[in-house]
């Protein structure tokens, strides 16, 4: 039972399977390679130096670690359809509530940041302003969204197809120049001039963590679109044991080329590095060139950011933790109502960060700041219990286990609490820190008023997941929807 409502569909609406493995596979990918890669990260090579490839290096092996408990408890207890209610049958029914609550907060407030950004690239070729050219980039993707899963499938492919080939040339065309193929120069000099490879010292490498784990989040989209594909075990197994590595060598090798390529200290923050590496190289229209990748990343987050808003929607009304009306399908299994929700959201914030960028806007996007981390947290916590009931009564679901069990999940669950007290530590990052922890309690407070007008409903629901298993049709499976 919900805390929302006494009672839910007996037959909730099924979303479709018209997601191929090429689809998640590259949605994945498309979730990480983004404009944090593309532009953000010239505030850490500015920050941390050519060490800043470490720092990746670190926040890549972190998400590396939470997707593979992710790709566990996929395959081990399937049909859940979105990531964050692994946390409601592991913690419980407050976990799942603020989790789901807390990861479609996060995303309608990226659907406005990328929005932004995309009408300020487009403001080079379209004399418009930026709230005009943002509302209509919004606008056209969430058509795109509201036709099918497939539609958005097909765009994000073709879309993240071109940020990995971009990645790719352009680590081709930079390890060619660092190692001599086209010029003579000693290119991995700029590794050691400037006050050596680690000018702040080491310590800067893990103070810039909190920052760049926000640049390599966000495989765990692959997670949900994995419930819409013809096959959601093997695309979520594909996604864990494949994608997310490649991806740490696209940031750690893009990160080490362009430390090589130029020198730190040249590297401008808020100015894309890949631009400087790229005229460096005497690349003709380099600038242009990545404005147009750049461009894509931002509609590749836009366009995802709506799609993952509104199946957390459409998932936090199945369990009775948003309206019902949330649950109707169009004739195309597209949550029309919960597509229109998450965009109406995204307008409002455009219209903020224009109205009130330095202040309403900006206190938006530190509420979203560490978010991430809360999400990630609950997840691995949630892995360690829902792993030990399954070795306990279930051993042959674990088909895909997290590595070095438990340790490594303890470690795991160590390095993010040790990031956010980074956070709480750093004076730039601590008001996102306390704004995400408001956010954190407005939705403790919304659950427990919930709990409070339906506590027969919310108790039965934590005894439900806190059971640990039932028997369905004589086949073992954990507390929660299955």
């Amino acid at each position: 039972m919900s805390v929302f409502e006494s009672t839910q569909p007996e037959n909730p609406p099924k979303l479709g399977s018209a997601l191929r493995q090429r689809h998640v596979t590259m949605i994945a990918l498309g979730g990480i390679i983004g404009a944090g890669l593309f532009v953000g990260s010239s505030a850490t090579l500015n920050s941390v130096g050519p060490a800043a490839c470490v720092s990746y290096l670190v926040a890549g092996i972190v998400v590396l670690m939470v997707m593979r408990m992710l790709g566990e408890m996929a395959l081990a207890v399937p049909g859940v359809g979105s990531f964050t209610e692994y946390a409601r049958i592991g913690l419980g029914n407050w976990a799942g509530f603020t989790s789901g609550w807390l990861y479609w907060y996060f995303w309608v407030i990226v659907v406005a940041v990328e929005a932004v950004a995309g009408a300020a690239i487009l403001q080079r070729w379209i004399p418009a302003p930026v709230w005009m050219i943002g509302l209509v980039l919004l606008s056209v993707l969430t058509v795109v969204n509201l036709l099918s899963v497939k539609s958005y499938g097909e765009f994000e492919f073709w879309f993240a197809s071109i940020k990995v080939a971009a990645i790719i040339v352009f680590i081709a065309i930079g390890a060619s120049y660092v190692f001599g193929f086209s010029h003579t120069g000693d290119a991995v000099a700029n590794l050691t001039a400037h006050r050596g490879f680690l000018p702040f010292g080491a310590m800067s490498v893990f103070a810039a963590v909190p920052t760049v784990i926000f640049a390599v989040g966000g495989a765990e989209i692959a997670t949900i679109a994995a419930a819409e594909s013809d096959d959601p075990a093997k695309s979520v197994a594909a996604m864990t044991r494949s994608v997310i590595l490649r991806v740490i060598t696209f940031y750690v090798g893009s990160m080490f080329l362009i430390a090589c390529i130029v020198p730190w200290t040249s590297i401008v923050t808020g100015h894309s590095p890949f631009v400087a590496a790229l005229e460096t190289m005497r690349i003709p229209g380099a600038a242009d060139i990545m404005n147009a990748i750049v461009l894509v990343a931002v509609l590749s987050a836009l366009n995802s950011g709506l799609y993952v808003s509104s199946r957390i929607l459409f998932r936090l009304a199945e369990r009775g933790d948003a309206p019902n009306s949330l649950l109707k399908l169009t004739p195309h299994k597209v949550p029309r109502l919960a597509v229109l929700l998450s965009s109406v959201v995204g307008y409002v914030a455009i219209i903020a960060a224009i109205v009130s960028p330095q202040g309403v806007f900006l206190f938006l996007v530190n509420a979203s700041g560490a978010v991430m981390l809360f999400v990630y947290l609950a997840t691995a916590l949630a892995q360690i219990r829902i792993r030990r009931r399954i070795e306990r009564d279930s051993p042959e679901r674990l088909t895909l286990k997290m590595w070095l069990f438990p340790w490594l999940s303890y470690a795991v669950v160590a390095a993010i609490v040790g990031v956010l007290a980074a956070m709480g530590a750093d004076s730039a990052l601590r008001p996102q820190l306390m704004a995400s922890l408001a956010s954190l309690a407005v939705a403790s407070a919304a659950y427990l008023l919930a709990a409070k007008r339906h506590p027969k409903a919310a108790t039965s629901a934590s005894d439900d997941t806190a059971t640990g298993y039932r028997s369905q049709a004589g086949k073992p499976a954990l507390g929660g929807r299955q």
